[in-house]
């Protein structure tokens, strides 16, 4: 058996991952038009550590780490879920989606950057051209989608998204070793913690100082809002946090960065589906060039074997 073959459910994963984090563009819009985004990183957070919690208090399954476990693991939760949501929904209030879809896209490149620098990856022509191909698919459907103009005056939310979107290549590099450590439980359960602790108290902190705590609580109370949460708390934020500490374990860094461009296939086919979007010919030329070069990276040949 192949080495691929062998490591065919961490493809899955990476897939599953990709595909959850797609549909959560549109999860995502519903909400931030009802709460402020930082009450929404705040409750989807509460809620992935509540929904975690709860097999684990009951000792349904067991989590143990120790305060030393911890402190390894608080950089990996600093970068994601903290520094990487928080940059994307400040970043999107001073962008446009399109602008954040472009530079999201050079996530990957990123990651093989640091992941050649720290971790000591190695790959063929084969896989860089094809890593670079599938960021051009990115590109060339935002693009297509009117998003070539970068205008000055959003200077800061673009820096904020460039911020994530280096937080995401971190994120896959250093949680890279960290699996040979720890199980994806142990990663999952402490950056959920930290970042639902963190969260929570900067948003009530806020609703204290401005003195409508009310404000907190209140956009619970719509049903649109609590579908969207139930799925960006319990499928993007908790679930792929599983998938890619699973997926990482047996993955390179760079090998599962670059699926993450199959998000914007899946946001392509919610757009299409439940928002009614048209789909136009520069959609299919972009999602070939994605699936090619999420192919060539992932089953190029190597010129050095690692």
């Amino acid at each position: 058996m192949s080495t691929d073959s062998k490591r065919l459910p961490a493809y899955f994963a990476a897939l599953a991952y990709a595909l959850i984090i797609g549909f959560s563009f549109l999860f995502m819009k519903m909400t931030v038009d009802t709460a402020h985004p930082l009450d929404v990183l705040a409750h989807r957070f509460l809620l992935s550590t509540l929904v975690m919690g709860i097999p684990i208090v009951f000792g349904w399954i067991k989590v143990t780490c120790t305060w030393r476990d911890i402190w390894r693991m608080l950089p990996l939760a600093l970068l994601s879920p903290i520094l990487f949501f928080a940059f994307q929904a400040f970043g999107l209030l001073y962008a446009s989606s399109s602008e954040a879809g472009i530079i999201q896209a050079t996530a990957p490149i990123f990651t093989l950057i640091l992941a050649t620098y720290f971790l000591k990856e190695q790959s063929s022509w084969i896989q860089k051209s094809s890593l670079l191909l599938s960021v051009i698919g990115v590109v060339f459907i935002f693009v297509m989608k009117g998003g070539t103009h970068f205008s000055l005056s959003n200077v800061g939310g673009i820096l904020l998204l460039v911020g994530s979107a280096l937080c995401f290549a971190g994120y896959g590099v250093l949680a890279r070793p960290l699996t040979r450590q720890y199980n994806p439980l142990q990663l999952t359960w402490v950056t959920m913690i930290t970042a639902c602790v963190l969260f929570n108290v900067v948003a009530l902190g806020r609703h204290l100082i401005l003195g409508n705590m009310i404000d907190y609580v209140q956009p619970l109370l719509q049903p649109n809002y609590g579908l969207a949460l139930l799925y960006l708390g319990i499928l993007s934020s908790l679930g792929t946090t599983l998938l890619s500490s699973y997926a990482l374990s047996h993955l390179e860094a760079t090998k599962m960065s670059v699926f993450s461009n199959f998000a914007t296939i899946t946001s392509m086919i919610a757009g299409t589906v439940f928002l009614h979007e048209q789909l136009m010919y520069y959609h299919i030329i972009g999602t070939t060039l994605i699936i090619v070069g999420v192919l060539g990276t992932n089953w190029g040949k190597r010129s050095i074997e690692s």
